[in-house]
């Protein structure tokens, strides 16, 4: 790994390029990482790259066409381990011995069981000389979703929901908008436009109404509802396909018109013999998806975080108090009647957006 002697700052600043470079591709580039490329000679950079989409050269190759003859000798920097076997396109690894590159520094180790050293181990074993781990935690961070799927053969869950000062998501009636301020509302376009997927069930349909895009921001996801019934209104904008593609999540058999109906509009249909937050993640990842972004209810988010297809929680907390016994909360019942019993998050961070609260932290398990 690395020797910390041998990093310099500006070896750092030209990892932060690469992840600047990566994530250009946010959302687009599902199962393959998010990864950038920054070659440089003599202290200058000579050619740039990242990998747009699955399909597509990876970074390094777009880096190094952009270097040219000026590779030869040069140092590579890119946030993943460069691959060493052939998929879709030919080993990255390959390609930077034959270009004449003389270091690489590698921000994190691929995890895919592929690569894993491999590619390491062929750039070294050519005289390449190789320093890992530099800004490994922001490299880590970025591909946290690929890290995921490769390990678990699951996407990467992340729950999101906005709630009063009180831990309420909604009003006694129901009413929901607006939690949030305009800031907050903005930063959830965002987080859509990284994500594969986003999922609610049917109640959230029937009552906002929501549109699941990223407005514009950005890449939209796969629009995504659980519905056991299909009582679900007949014109909502989940329905409208033209732009960005929706699935329904359903049970054999169940209501035939409405399916029909959906079909009709461009929705994709699918039967689940069991209608799970599991099996609608192992889809998902059969799809190629790699993050998930779950937007539902507090029923069907406890189902999912039960059933670990929630890893991440974002929670927006709004300075206001609606109160309300019956108001709903942003999670149902999960069986545990201790608080000792209760879930707890790791790696907890927190930070303003605008008059609101973001707080971040990982599900221990």
């Amino acid at each position: 790994m690395t020797q910390p002697n041998l990093v310099t700052s500006f070896d750092r600043q030209m990892m932060q390029r690469c992840l600047t470079l990566a994530r250009q591709a946010l959302g687009k580039t599902a199962p393959n990482p998010l990864v950038g490329a920054v070659v440089v000679q003599a202290g200058e950079i000579v050619g740039e790259g990242f990998h747009p989409q699955a399909g597509q050269p990876h970074a390094e190759v777009f880096a190094l066409r952009a270097a040219g003859d000026r590779a030869q000798g040069a140092t590579m920097y890119v946030n993943l381990e460069p691959c060493s076997h052939y998929g879709r396109t030919p080993p990255c690894a390959d390609a930077l011995i034959a270009a004449g590159v003389s270091k690489v520094v590698v921000g994190m180790v691929d995890p895919n069981p592929k690569v894993a050293g491999s590619g390491i181990a062929r750039l070294q074993a050519a005289g390449v000389e190789v320093i890992v781990g530099v800004e490994e935690a922001d490299c880590q961070l970025l591909n946290e979703a690929f890290v995921h799927r490769i390990l678990h053969q699951r996407p990467f869950g992340i729950f999101k929901y906005a709630m009063t000062l009180d831990g309420k998501i909604a009003a006694t009636t129901g009413h929901s908008a607006w939690v949030t301020s305009p800031p907050a509302r903005s930063l959830v376009h965002q987080l859509r436009s990284s994500c594969d997927a986003v999922i609610v069930g049917g109640n959230t349909v029937r009552r906002d109404d929501p549109l699941l895009t990223s407005h514009g921001l950005g890449h939209d996801p796969l629009r995504v509802v659980m519905s056991r019934t299909l009582n679900l209104p007949l014109e909502a904008q989940l329905w409208q396909t033209q732009e960005v593609a929706t699935v329904v999540f359903t049970q054999p058999l169940v209501n035939p018109t409405m399916q029909h109906h959906l079909q009709k509009q461009g929705v994709e249909v699918i039967e689940l013999s069991t209608l799970t937050p599991a099996a609608v993640m192992s889809d998902l990842y059969d799809r190629g998806l790699m993050s998930v972004l779950w937007e539902c209810g507090g029923t069907l988010a406890a189902q999912a975080i039960l059933e670990n297809a929630v890893q991440k929680i974002l929670a927006f907390v709004a300075p206001k108090i609606i109160g309300g016994v019956t108001a709903p909360s942003p999670i149902g019942d999960l069986g545990l009647t201790e608080m000792t019993n209760a879930l707890t998050l790791d790696r907890v961070t927190w930070q303003s957006i605008g008059m609101d609260l973001l707080i971040e932290g990982y599900l221990k398990r």
